[in-house]
């Protein structure tokens, strides 16, 4: 024992960030271990079967037995409050004592733990730093330029740089070694070296990154000095573990148990700040915005006042993703916290408007493919063929529904910016007179479209915020209220429906749906808070959000770390990307500058075959070939649903279950996941197929007959078509595969593609 006194039953046990990222590559059978110890620990951590003691030369740092292999070691903040920083076999424990670097940050005051010598033989290389032996014939070479020369010991320090790694970080020459070290070291570190090195100026550096999180002496005089253990482990990235489930649902949900407890610096600064308007946080896939927005409505029900309605809204584009958004934010604040939360998605929440003004309407709902094949009917049976299917049902969704065009007159006078075509009076009064028909269409057979019903929604939002709007002007020039009942047809009170609304996947909204989002709240300080990514666009519906009354210049940001893929498979999705440009929902261009990932893996394969059922038997051989993953965690997407089900056949053959992933998720529990790209939005896999990308299905070779007659028709659907085969190869985890038959799309062209 040392001064800090013995241990007495009952302890305190905290996890550090990063140390269940350790634990989790164990083997099962020792996380399995973890779990027993780490209860048996926090009931009496003296049992002589935990052999705890402290490191010979370490004062604070202590190991304790885990099961006959490994060892845990922990610091000793004061008492029996203990913090897990590491497991190790017990064969390491004593080894490189000297390289283990502990204590607290004199800028950040938080608690930091790094394995020095873990991290220069997984970062520069065991090599590194040794010298030739002599006569040995080193061929020249010219000196590689360290990435942070500019900058001092002193000035990396004053920014809350990890001072046990400065020494490792002024030897880094290659954006790889960063990356490794950002997976190393604690949170801050790696913030503060990628931003320098993404070539955001120090001063800069120091007020968005350093200073928001920074300790003063006065603000805490003994964690500053780096006396306070337990008040540094308050301000540390640690979570005390309550009860087994705590530390299980860490380990076992992956990344979203991971990001219940441990955010990113930067995420938590997004999730907990004050805005004067409407917020939008932006970046690539894996970089953590739906869990951000999760945090964000914790948060903001978190500052609600005592209450048992549902303030705040949070909604996305689909059903399916609603409903995983309500499990998860159950999972992150429990039921109290959903208890205050509206959880829709846009369409539902549409519905719910119409059919609280007009409770008789019995019409059927169907989404833009049915709409489609009406308008094909309806130009067949009339034998009209001057106009195209699509091009009359996007002038109908984009100018008459998106700008409310109720006359032949306002028709002539609608604004097309965007629509590409140019139309004359006389085409615009024949475009009117088939639009009319196929709305009559609709209503005799009963249906209305989600876009129809989105622009009502939207027309009644707005009314009812004008009579807000009135009335409010009218109590002002009364000098106080006056019948709270006025004006409102059913006697309710005439108020907002919501104080605040989260958007998830924001870039798949239409218009309508954000003339409804803006006219449910008022505007103030924290009204609308939108996450999504233009990259991933996955319908055809642009939008310029100031145009529709959502001003977020000024407070937009945008999160630029992948923690889901590999940086092996992030190249190659970004190769996909290659040669189009992107909106950030605000008239300016969207890029993914500094979009990087801390993980490292192989590289994804390239396959081609001579024929689609060649291609069925790479499928198949792929994923036996996985047959140390789970079933569930390895996914097949394809570009139709024809080549689904024939790859769930083929599948089904070589005796490998398969569930086929429908509009209502995958069909049964178990089996390796099956569907199209639409159907892959949201979810993630450790090992990923995308088979049938071949030149004529992906983009579809109707797409180019618009290149003549519709160029910008002919941009967006292949800007479309592209987003869709990112959006595909950025769900994988850890494994991705792409194949073809035939001649490869054009889209893997820049990866190196080549037909058979």
């Amino acid at each position: 024992m040392t001064s800090t006194g013995a241990p007495t039953a009952g302890a305190t046990l905290r996890l550090l960030d990063k140390a269940d990222k350790e634990i989790v590559k164990l083997d099962r059978a020792i996380v399995g271990a973890v779990y027993k110890f780490q209860h048996e620990f926090r009931k009496n951590p003296e049992l002589p079967s935990f052999d705890l003691k402290p490191l010979k030369g370490h004062e604070r740092l202590w190991s304790a037995r885990v099961n006959r292999e490994y060892r845990a070691l922990l610091l000793r903040l004061d008492g029996n409050d203990w913090l897990l920083v590491s497991v190790k076999h017990r064969g390491h424990v004593h080894r490189n004592l000297d390289r283990l670097a502990y204590g607290i940050n004199h800028i950040t005051g938080a608690i930091e733990y790094v394995d020095l010598q873990v991290v220069e033989d997984g970062v520069l290389g065991p090599e590194a730093g040794t010298v030739p032996d002599a006569g040995t014939s080193v061929p020249e070479a010219a000196p590689d330029v360290p990435l942070f020369a500019e900058y001092t010991a002193k000035q990396l320090a004053a920014l809350g740089v990890a001072e046990p790694l400065i020494p490792i970080v002024l030897k880094l020459t290659t954006d790889d070694e960063l990356l490794g070290l950002a997976e190393y070291a604690p949170r801050h570190t790696g913030e503060v070296l990628l931003r320098l090195r993404d070539g955001v100026p120090y001063q800069q550096v120091m007020e968005e990154v350093t200073a928001p999180v920074a300790v003063t002496a006065e603000e805490a005089p003994e964690s500053a000095r780096g006396e306070d253990w337990q008040a540094a482990a308050d301000r540390s990235q640690a979570v005390v573990i309550t009860d087994d489930e705590s530390l299980r649902s860490i380990i076992e949900e992956g990344d979203f148990g991971r990001w219940k407890v441990f955010l990113h610096p930067t995420q938590e600064r997004l999730v907990g700040r004050t805005y004067s308007g409407p917020a939008r946080v932006g970046g690539g896939p894996g970089t953590g915005k739906t869990i951000v927005a999760l945090h964000r409505v914790k948060h903001l029900v978190d500052q609600l006042p005592p209450g048992h309605n549902k303030p705040v809204l949070f909604t996305t584009f689909n059903k399916n993703l609603a409903a995983d958004l309500r499990s998860r934010l159950l999972s992150l604040g429990g039921p109290q916290t959903l208890a205050r939360v509206d959880i829709l998605h846009v369409d539902q929440l549409a519905t719910r408007v119409v059919s609280e003004a007009d409770p008789g309407n019995a019409k059927r709902r169907i989404d833009d493919t049915q709409a489609l094949r009406e308008w094909r009917q309806l130009l067949v049976e009339s034998g009209e063929s001057r106009w195209d299917a699509e091009f009359l049902s996007d002038e109908w969704n984009q100018v008459i529904l998106g700008q409310a065009v109720a006359s032949r007159a306002d028709y002539f006078r609608a604004r097309r910016a965007g629509r590409g075509r140019s139309v004359t009076r006389p085409d615009r009064a024949e475009i009117w007179q088939l639009a009319e028909r196929f709305t009559q269409r609709l209503d005799v057979k009963g249906l209305e479209t989600h876009r129809q019903v989105a622009e009502r929604a939207a027309q009644l939002e707005m009314a009812r915020r004008h009579k807000i709007e009135e009335r409010r002007r009218q109590e002002e020039e009364r000098g106080g209220p006056g019948n709270i009942h006025a004006e409102s047809g059913t006697g309710a009170w005439l108020r907002y429906r919501y104080r605040h609304i989260v958007v998830d996947e924001a870039q798949d909204l239409g218009a309508a749906h954000w003339k409804m989002l803006r006219a449910m709240v008022p505007r103030e300080a924290n009204d609308l808070f939108l996450v999504g990514d233009t990259h991933q666009r996955i319908y055809d519906n642009q939008v310029t959000l100031g145009s529709l009354g959502i001003n977020i210049r000024g407070r937009s940001a945008k999160l630029t770390l992948s923690y889901r893929t590999t940086r092996e498979i992030l190249g190659t999705a970004i190769g996909i990307l290659e040669g189009t440009d992107y909106d950030d929902l605000d008239g300016s261009t969207d890029d993914l500058v500094g979009y990087r990932s801390v993980l490292h893996g192989g590289r994804p394969s390239l396959r081609s075959a001579d024929s689609w059922d060649k291609e069925l038997d790479l499928v198949s051989e792929q994923v036996q070939a996985w047959c140390d993953v789970p079933r569930e965690s390895v996914a097949v997407c394809v570009p139709t649903n024809e080549k689904a089900d024939e790859v769930v056949a083929r599948l089904g053959r070589r005796g490998i279950m398969a569930t086929k992933i429908t509009a209502d998720g995958a069909r049964g529990a178990e089996g390796v996941h099956v569907g199209t790209m639409y159907r892959f939005k949201g979810l993630e896999y450790r090992c990923m197929i995308i088979a049938g990308i071949s030149e004529g299905l992906v983009p579809r070779s109707a797409v180019d007959t618009w290149e003549r007659t519709d160029r910008l028709r002919h941009r967006r659907e292949l800007q479309r078509a592209r987003s869709l085969l990112f959006v595909a190869a950025t769900r994988a985890r850890d494994a991705l595969t792409i194949s073809w038959n035939g001649e490869p799309s054009r889209f893997l062209r820049p990866l190196g593609a080549k037909g058979h």
